[in-house]
């Protein structure tokens, strides 16, 4: 009797295991996120396809780019940028959210270009990304202004609906179709670290810097000009100074005038700010 109660038991368990196999085989389900629920830091709101193509756009992203998104959601961002032939990795904490990501850029053919990282935006390295394409809350981005900053100049930063608090956009576009809510683009291009005191051949050039934007003074020939009209764009600095404009490319610790008209050394650094600068004394 037991004997045959054996043999039955192994000819039900033989009979099943295609039909188990099978079942196992099936594609499992992704992951559907839904739109307002909680993350670590954001709620999810998807960018509109419109609005994503209009910040790549904006950024020009080409195949030479490496494009980054923290807390990238879905993907789409970094899976369109992969689209455009940029390698592009996005970083997010919800796990389920980073499966959906991967998956979705395998099923778009792009999963050699595009990764797909599990961890938290405050921690990750952004240090290599020549673009960021980003979707976060004014707290969020308040919080990563250290980061951006470090960042080398000439990086371009594009931002969906939200702007970085006190730092006004180089560029302010809005997509057309159907975006709903979210059809505004911001365009940043992280400026070289120029405040601090800076050695001329023959004068001295102070500067102070709020972001993009430069005051100071400009010592040369027995006279102290205030300068105006001072901006960066990435390692470009113009800026006027009795009545004569200057430009140059900022290489570190070293200004080299467009031309070779002049040069000009740091001797002294000081921070960036991040608020409204005072005009300089």
């Amino acid at each position: 009797m037991k004997t045959a109660l054996r043999l039955l038991a192994f000819c039900l368990a033989f009979a099943v295991m295609p039909a188990l196999a099978q079942e196992a085989a099936k594609p499992q389900p992704l992951f559907e996120p839904t739109i307002g629920q909680e993350g670590k830091d954001v709620v999810w709101v998807p960018t509109p396809d419109v609005l994503v193509q209009k910040m790549l756009d904006l950024a020009q992203v080409t195949p030479r780019d490496y494009v980054m998104d923290l807390g990238s959601g879905d993907g789409r961002n970094i899976i369109a940028a992969a689209k455009r032939g940029a390698r592009a990795t996005g970083v997010e904490y919800n796990p389920d959210m980073v499966e959906l990501s991967r998956a979705l850029a395998a099923k778009a053919g792009v999963a050699d270009k595009a990764e797909f990282i599990r961890g938290d935006m405050f921690e990750a390295d952004i240090s290599k990304a020549t673009v960021m394409a980003l979707f976060l809350l004014p707290d969020n981005l308040s919080r990563l202004i250290p980061k951006f900053l470090d960042l080398k100049p000439g990086t371009r930063m594009v931002l969906n609906g939200f702007a970085v608090p006190g730092w006004d956009p180089d560029v302010t576009e809005r997509a057309e179709g159907d975006c709903g809510s979210w059809c505004t683009a911001y365009l940043y291009f992280v400026p070289a670290k120029v405040a601090g005191t800076w050695q001329l051949p023959q004068g001295e050039l102070v500067l102070e810097q709020t972001f993009q934007k430069v005051i100071g003074k400009l010592s040369r020939g027995g006279k102290r000009m205030d300068i105006t009209d001072g901006l960066l764009k990435g390692d470009l600095l113009t800026f006027t100074a009795g009545g004569t404009p200057y430009e140059g490319r900022v290489n570190g610790e070293t200004i080299s005038g467009i031309g070779g008209a002049w040069t000009a050394k740091r001797v002294a650094a000081a921070p960036v700010r991040t608020s409204q600068a005072t005009p300089a004394k």
